[in-house]
């Protein structure tokens, strides 16, 4: 699924090198963590697998496409990639339900096609009675349910999740544990997690552990299943 040779990455004229030849596979359907303190590099990172910055060097190959040779990186963004936020990022004059649709306007699906996934969506993350409700109405760990739910509205093959549980009280955090834990299994998703919590990070397959742009050391938390 990521294939990364090399990638280097620098800002105000190489004053800031943010990576320094970082190297790293992902497997299809794995689960794996990028741990680090603040400025190690994994949101640069983030960024780059996300197609989302193209100003780098080296190789880096999503779902078999190079992204250095991406010539729409919105309409790839939209189709094989699904992005967890944070912060969420929902919009708050919009409804779950509303929300949810929000990435498949961009698709073929008809008005009733984008509802009906949009529900089986939010009913599969346990909000069925929360998904006319705004995100003023819904609790941190419902909002971040409700951004899994549009993260996957597309049927993308890779999710992106950064720090996921990071506006999170502990009961919540577990909770979207669990919720990502689920979509790895059931959906064999690809998942790619970023955070500073080495708990956390201790919940997918494998972790990798930045330092100053560079992976310094990888852990093996649980063999993939057969």
């Amino acid at each position: 699924m990521v294939e990364a040779r090399g990638l280097r990455r620098s800002y105000d004229q190489d004053a800031v090198q943010a990576l320094r030849g970082v190297s790293f596979s992902i497997a299809r359907g794995e689960f794996v963590s990028i741990m680090g303190p603040s400025g190690s590099g994994k949101s640069t990172l983030l960024r780059l697998i996300g197609a989302l910055d193209d100003e780098f060097e080296g190789t880096l190959n999503i779902d078999g496409v190079d992204l250095r040779k991406l010539k729409d990186p919105e309409g790839f963004r939209s189709k094989v990639i699904g992005f967890v936020f944070q912060s969420f990022h929902l919009l708050p004059t919009l409804t779950a339900l509303e929300n949810v649709q929000m990435p498949m306007f961009e698709s073929t699906r008809s008005g009733p096609q984008r509802r009906a996934r949009a529900e089986s969506l939010l009913e599969a993350m346990g909000l069925k009675s929360r998904m006319h409700h705004l995100p003023s109405k819904l609790s941190g760990g419902e909002r971040q349910r409700v951004a899994i739910a549009r993260s996957l509205a597309n049927e993308p093959s890779f999710l992106l999740a950064d720090e996921p549980t990071g506006n999170l009280d502990s009961k919540s955090a577990q909770m979207i544990l669990e919720v990502l834990d689920e979509v790895h299994e059931k959906r064999n998703m690809t998942i790619l997690m970023v955070t500073h919590d080495p708990m956390v990070a201790a919940r997918a397959q494998r972790s990798l552990r930045m330092l100053d742009g560079e992976i310094v050391e990888e852990v093996l938390h649980r063999k993939p299943a057969d």
